[in-house]
């Protein structure tokens, strides 16, 4: 009973009107008297004097009073909405709808749902239609969701319906806008994550972890020079040592991470409603190990080249990983070669990270080009392939650059079967 569609805003009128008819105008019986009176109008359409003109007018004569009395009839009910404006892939979301009448008269066969819903939205099975809302009374409709891709998504908002009065048509009877729905992609948690760990001096440090509340760390007193920070005299060395005295401080030293997202297809054909497997379980995990390296002391830093290039710097704690979230819902595929522009991002920042994560969907040159920048860089590196297949060029160059490469199966993602790294 539901009809969906990729971009409502493309489809012809044509198109729209019967996806609007068969997916929510008609119910099953109404179907049942169309056909039927289809049916019957072929074999009678040589005449009218034929037997088969009674039957023809038997199956017109319900359909036109559902028709006639559901219109005139109308009813009016207000639409008040509960959206979730959030959710995971193959987490079930529920929008409650309240339904209220507001006349004098019972509003009867009503109904609620959401039609017209993105391919990649999958629905439940709709709520039962209720007998009848009295005047000054309200009903409560849960319609049930289940997203099979990430990504933003305009979703079409509640229409309230009656099916009176023999439950051949919908009538709408009320609905609200249209409301935004962010899906993030799900990961299952990585218990461990073995990477190689180095520090490195960051200007501005302190700045990137503010919200942890740290400072420089003391580390003695030296005689003044002239420009030192006022702020930075020690008064009671200098009473002490008859002389000027300033503290000297020490800028901490952070473990930065750059986690580098592959979104490198080469698949023209478009993807399914629930995207190319490859890319999704790639994305899942970039989730996870954001998921298990927030829940340490490090800076990490997003890199993904998909049709927009995302950089992004997350502080410390879980408290950052929701916006990583949000960024990874958004990334999209390319079948274009991203590295160009991924790569002069990324090597303006590699003197001050410590540590590359790369989870690649293959390994060829161009791949190959990236891990060696970092371990050139003096960058610790990490390679995690997601691939069932044998990669492009053997696996093996890598070792060239880093002993820390793994490749991984997308059911093993997808499984939940990788839980260290």
């Amino acid at each position: 009973q539901f009809i969906r569609r990729k971009d409502f805003v493309v489809i012809p009128s044509l198109h729209r009107l019967i996806m609007w008819l068969a997916g929510f105008r008609v119910l099953p019986l109404g179907w049942l008297a169309l056909s039927g009176w289809f049916v019957t109008t072929m074999m009678g359409v040589s005449g009218i004097d034929r037997p088969i003109y009674l039957v023809v007018c038997a199956w017109t004569a319900p359909g036109v009073i559902a028709l006639v009395f559901g219109l005139l009839l109308r009813p009016r009910v207000l639409v008040q909405p509960d959206y979730p404006t959030r959710g995971a892939v193959g987490q079930g979301l529920t929008v409650h709808a309240d339904l209220h009448n507001p006349g004098r008269f019972p509003q009867l066969s009503i109904g609620a749902g959401l039609y017209l819903l993105p391919l990649e939205i999958d629905p439940e099975p709709p709520s039962d239609v209720i007998a009848a809302i009295g005047p000054g009374e309200s009903a409560r409709f849960e319609i049930g969701l289940t997203p099979r891709r990430r990504g933003h998504y305009k979703m079409p908002g509640v229409v309230a319906f009656s099916t009176f009065p023999l439950h051949f048509f919908r009538t709408p009877a009320g609905g609200s806008d249209r409301w935004p729905l962010l899906v993030l992609p799900s990961f299952h948690t990585i218990h461990r994550i073995d990477i190689p760990i180095g520090t490195r001096y960051q200007p501005g440090g302190i700045a990137l972890t503010s919200h942890v509340g740290e400072s420089p760390e003391f580390i003695g007193n030296r005689e003044y020079v002239p420009g030192d920070p006022i702020r930075h005299i020690d008064f009671r060395a200098w009473a002490r040592l008859s002389k000027p005295a300033v503290r000297e401080f020490q800028e901490e030293y952070y473990c930065r991470i750059a986690l580098v997202l592959d979104t490198f297809t080469g698949k023209a054909e478009p993807p399914t409603p629930a995207g190319f497997p490859d890319f999704e379980a790639a994305v899942s995990l970039t989730a996870a190990v954001t998921d298990a390296l927030s829940r340490g002391e490090y800076l990490i830093d997003l890199f993904a080249a998909g049709p927009q290039l995302h950089v992004f710097r997350a502080g410390r704690h879980t408290a950052h990983l929701d916006n990583v979230l949000e960024i990874l819902a958004g990334v999209g595929h390319t079948v274009d070669n991203p590295f160009e522009r991924l790569a002069p991002a990324l090597l303006e920042e590699l003197h001050n990270i410590s540590t590359v994560v790369c989870v690649f969907l293959d390994w060829d040159k161009r791949r190959e080009h990236i891990v060696r920048a970092a371990a050139e860089a003096g960058c610790s590196v990490k390679v995690v392939v997601v691939r069932d297949e044998d990669t492009t060029e053997s696996l093996s160059r890598a070792h060239h650059w880093t002993p820390h490469v793994q490749q991984v199966t997308v059911a093993a993602v997808t499984g939940g079967g990788v839980d260290t790294l």
